[in-house]
């Protein structure tokens, strides 16, 4: 058909232009199956947004169907139960009760576009597009494409007639970006009332990155065993109102100014926790000279090690607590001066840091009994997983086994996922996506023109299988 079509347009003549386009138009229809799901997936805008009155959640419904229709054998052996309306668990029970269960988490909501950043995006966000080798949206990094090759695998194996020894469950929560309260959480419940106890789970966050600075030559598979957790602290300060014709000494807007900027510039000290030194002597491992072997020997170079993070950007969050002042609001009138005055301050902790002792090192850092400090509900951070626990091993085995010349490393997740709404139901959280990432589109993730490759996508669907086959059969 390709051969006479193209066989016509010589001979009639047709301009380049012509000639061009029909051979853009049998391109595109050479993409994987996956990578048409995909784009398909990324124009339902399942976007979670802070005001949940503007959310629209018949596009969640939508999506749905989405799902049913396209793969109809997850749909036709699994048991799928719907969590709060919106979220999905799905159960592939296996052949050996006695073996305890694995659990896959996934997600299918998305942030919303940067109002005003709209123009700069060089594909329609929700459009699905391919083109120049990437398949550019909302959620085609974070976290469709991994909804996807999950959805991918598992039909793929039912075609296959792939039964797994345990019983594996996949849970899809549609609220992660905004805490995952609704979503994962009463997923976990869930699960925890039906009694599941799962050796381990397999989570947003960690995936294989190409072009790291440590091991360039290298791809680097990254699964996270701790992820820092979320807490944003208010504080308040009060001072004496009245005209701007009249200053007061004791405004409540320079005291919490002085507060915010004694936070800002003295950061909390740098620690090196598990996840991270375990982290650095793998990658040790696979690195010459001095910097292989200062990795490798933390009982010798800890200080330098921690002095030299600490200083740069992209690893000081590695290493600390960090520290962001994101919301401030004081004032009603520029002619007024205010009494009251509050901002937020964004914290992510270092594992094993608790809540109570950011609050007592934050007033003892202010040293100011003027400013109150509140903070509201936050996630418990999970332990820590065992890295010579079986289920990292799996999750090795299974990505050497299609990507074999891939570095795996543990590691830590900076940001925050649905992880700790699981921690009730297993001791051991493994973050990894099975998708690769340069790192130089690291900063696509939430951001402008997201994007995933299209060989990123096609090695996804194996790295799934992998995933679950591995996992499926322990013993295997």
């Amino acid at each position: 058909m390709y051969k006479r079509s193209l066989l016509v347009a010589v001979i009639s003549g047709l301009s380049l232009l012509s000639l061009l386009s029909l051979l853009s138009s049998v391109q595109a229809t050479t993409h994987s199956p996956m990578v048409e799901n995909l784009s398909q997936a990324i124009r339902y805008q399942t976007v979670s947004h802070q005001n949940l009155d503007a959310i629209d959640y018949d596009v969640f419904l939508d999506f749905h169907r989405f799902l049913e229709n396209t793969y109809p054998l997850v749909h036709q052996h699994l048991k799928k139960t719907v969590i709060a309306d919106y979220s999905l668990v799905y159960i592939w029970e296996g052949k050996d009760s006695s073996i305890p269960p694995v659990l896959f988490d996934a997600h299918y909501d998305v942030v919303p576009i940067e109002p005003g950043t709209e123009e700069d995006w060089q594909h329609d966000p929700f459009a699905g597009v391919v083109a120049e080798g990437y398949l550019w949206g909302r959620g085609a990094l974070d976290d469709k494409a991994s909804v996807i090759s999950t959805f991918e695998a598992v039909e793929s194996l039912l075609v296959d007639d792939y039964e797994p020894e345990r019983t594996l469950v996949f849970s899809f929560g549609h609220d992660e970006e905004i805490g995952g309260n609704d979503g994962a959480a009463n997923i976990a419940s869930y699960l925890k009332k039906q009694g599941y106890d799962f050796e381990y789970v397999v989570g947003e966050g960690g995936l294989v990155v190409n072009g790291h600075p440590l091991l360039p030559g290298n791809p680097v598979a990254m699964i996270g065993l701790a992820e820092k957790n979320y807490v944003t602290l208010t504080l308040k300060a009060s001072g004496d109102g009245g005209h701007s014709s009249m200053p007061v000494k004791n405004n409540a807007i320079v005291n919490l100014s002085k507060a915010l900027t004694t936070l800002h510039e003295k950061p909390f000290k740098a620690r090196l926790v598990k996840p991270v030194a375990d982290m650095l002597k793998e990658m040790g491992e696979h690195i010459g000279g001095i910097n292989g072997f200062m990795m490798r020997n933390q009982w010798l170079s800890k200080p330098i090690l921690l002095s030299v993070m600490g200083d740069e950007k992209t690893s000081q969050s590695m290493v600390r607590t960090t520290t962001a002042v994101t919301m401030v609001n004081a004032g009603i009138k520029e002619n007024v001066i205010s009494q009251t005055a509050e901002a937020k301050v964004n914290f992510r902790l270092l594992p094993g840091t608790s809540v109570e002792q950011l609050i007592s090192d934050v007033k003892a850092l202010i040293d100011d009994e003027t400013i109150e400090i509140v903070a509201k509900g936050w996630k418990k951070g999970p332990p820590i997983a065992d890295m010579t626990a079986p289920g990292y091993g799996h999750l090795k085995t299974a990505i050497n086994k299609v990507l074999p010349e891939t570095v795996v490393v543990p590691g830590m997740l900076t940001a925050t996922t649905d992880s700790p709404h699981y921690a009730p139901v297993s001791d051991n959280i493994y973050r990894f996506h099975p998708f690769t990432l340069h790192m130089k589109l690291v900063g696509s993730i939430h951001g402008t023109n997201e994007r995933i490759s299209v060989d990123s996508i096609n090695t996804a669907l194996e790295l799934s299988k992998s995933l679950i086959r591995s996992s499926g059969n322990p013993g295997k």
